[in-house]
C-alpha cells in the first residue's frame, strides 16, 4: 500500500468521465503521461518483490503477532516484571503487535494476493496508513525513551530515579506526538483507480496510498522535513550521544575500589545489555534509512527515478525491510532482554500442575516460584552504587 507517511503520485488515466475532475486535482506521477506509465505488475522483478513482500509480511505476523504478544501478557501476569525499562519496551511491543495483527493482514491482501489493488475502501485505507505511521514513531519514540533512560541508569546512577509518574507521563508523550502529526497521513490517503492489463475501462485496480495535492507541494515537503527531523535524524543523534557516553562508562572507566567477582559479573552483564541495545539501535538505522533516502529522492528530485519501470517495485521492497524491523526488536527484547521464554514456560508448567494438583491455586504456585530472577537489569541495577561504597 502506499507510502505510510509520504506522499505518492498515483498513476490514474482518462478512464471515465467521472475521473476527469479528480486528474485535474493533482500531478500524476509528476508529470509523466498516462499512457507513458510503465505496468509495474508485470515482469521478473515485481514477481520477485512480491515473493520477497509476502515472506516478509507472514514473518512479521508471526514472530511479532505471537511474540509482543507473549511479552504482554507476561508483563501483565508479573507485576515484579513492571520496572522503567520494561514499561518502556511495552510501548514497543504494542505498537508492533498492533501492526503485526491489524495492517500487515491487509498489506498481505493489496501487495501479494490482489498486487497492488485495494479492495476495502477509502476508510480502511487510511486507517491502516494511519497505523503504520503512529507505530513507525511509537517505536521511535519508545526507543529513543529507552537509551535515555539507560543513560541516565549508567552514567548518573547516583541521581534519583524517574519516578513512576514522571514515566506514565513520558510513555503518554510517546504516544501522543505520534498520534498527532500522523493525522496529516490519514487526512490525504485516497483511493485512485487506474487501468491495468489492457484497454478495457472495465479492467482496472485502485491504489491507496497517501496524495498531496500538487498546490500544497510545499507543505508537504515542509511537513516531511519536519517528520525527518523529529522522528529520524534528532533520536538517532541523541541515542547515539547516550550509548557512547554509556560504552565509554563501561568499557573505558575503572571501577574505583576492589572488583568482587559479584561486582565483576554484574559489569559483564551490564555490558551484554548495552551490546543488545546498540545493536537494536543500528539495525534500526539500517533498516529505516533506505526508505527515508529513497523517499527524499523520489520526492525532492522525482525525475532521477520516475522513468524507471521498477521504482515502484523497489520502493515496496525498502519499505517491507524498514517494516521488518519490528521483528528484530521484538527478538532482541523479548527473547534476549527480558527472559519471556523463561516467564512463559513458568505459566505453562503452573497451570498444568495445577490441574493434577487441585488444592493448590496457580497464585500459590506462584509464590512458590517467585525466587525466579527477573531480568539483566533488576540484577545489574546497582553496579555503581557498590563500587562508590568499595
Amino acid at each position: 500500500m502506499g507510502d505510510s507517511n509520504l506522499s505518492h503520485i498515483a498513476p490514474c488515466t482518462e478512464m471515465q468521465d467521472n475521473l476527469l475532475h479528480y486528474m485535474d486535482s493533482y500531478d500524476m506521477d509528476y508529470g509523466i503521461p498516462p499512457d507513458e506509465i510503465p505496468d509495474t505488475t508485470q515482469g521478473q522483478a515485481f514477481f520477485v518483490a512480491t515473493i520477497v513482500i509476502g515472506v516478509v509480511l507472514v514473518c512479521i505476523m508471526l514472530v511479532c503477532g505471537c511474540g509482543n504478544f507473549i511479552f504482554i501478557a507476561t508483563l501483565t501476569r508479573y507485576k515484579k516484571l513492571r520496572n522503567l525499562t520494561n514499561l518502556l519496551i511495552a510501548n514497543l511491543a504494542i505498537s508492533d503487535f498492533i501492526v503485526a495483527v491489524v495492517c500487515c493482514p491487509f498489506l498481505l491482501d493489496y501487495y501479494v494476493v490482489k498486487q497492488l489493488s485495494w479492495d476495502h475502501g477509502l476508510l480502511l485505507c487510511a486507517s491502516v496508513n494511519y497505523l503504520r505511521t503512529v507505530s513507525l514513531y511509537v517505536s521511535t519514540n519508545a526507543l529513543l525513551a529507552i537509551a535515555i533512560d539507560r543513560y541516565m541508569a549508567i552514567v548518573h546512577p547516583l541521581r534519583p530515579r524517574m519516578k513512576y509518574q514522571t514515566a506514565y507521563f513520558l510513555i503518554t508523550g510517546v504516544w501522543i506526538v505520534p498520534i498527532v502529526i500522523s493525522i496529516p497521513s490519514a487526512y490525504f490517503t485516497s483511493v485512485t483507480i487506474y487501468p491495468h492489463g489492457g484497454n478495457s475501462p472495465t479492467t482496472h485496480k485502485v491504489f491507496c496510498a497517501q496524495i498531496w495535492p500538487v498546490d500544497q507541494q510545499i507543505y508537504y515537503r515542509s511537513y516531511f522535513l519536519f517528520v525527518f527531523a523529529v522522528e529520524f535524524v534528532g533520536p538517532v543523534i541523541i541515542m547515539v550521544m547516550c550509548y557512547y557516553q554509556i560504552s565509554r562508562e563501561l568499557w573505558f572507566k575503572s571501577v574505583p575500589g576492589f572488583q568482587t567477582e559479584q561486582i565483576r559479573k554484574r559489569l559483564r552483564c551490564r555490558r551484554k545489555t548495552v551490546i543488545v541495545l546498540i545493536g537494536i539501535m543500528t539495525a534500526y538505522i539500517l533498516c529505516w534509512a533506505p526508505y527515508y533516502t529513497f523517499t527524499i529522492i523520489r520526492d525532492f528530485h522525482p525525475t532521477l527515478i520516475s522513468g524507471q519501470k521498477n521504482s515502484l517495485v523497489a520502493f515496496y521492497i525498502i519499505e517491507c525491510i524498514a517494516m521488518s524491523n519490528s521483528m528484530i526488536n521484538t527478538f532482541c527484547f523479548v527473547s534476549v532482554k527480558n527472559n519471556t521464554v523463561k516467564y512463559l514456560k513458568k505459566i505453562v508448567l503452573m497451570r498444568w500442575r495445577s490441574t493434577y494438583d487441585p488444592g493448590k491455586t496457580v497464585d500459590e504456585m506462584d509464590v512458590r516460584t517467585s525466587s525466579m530472577p527477573v531480568t539483566e537489569e533488576i540484577e545489574c541495577i546497582h553496579l555503581r552504587d557498590l563500587s562508590k561504597v568499595n
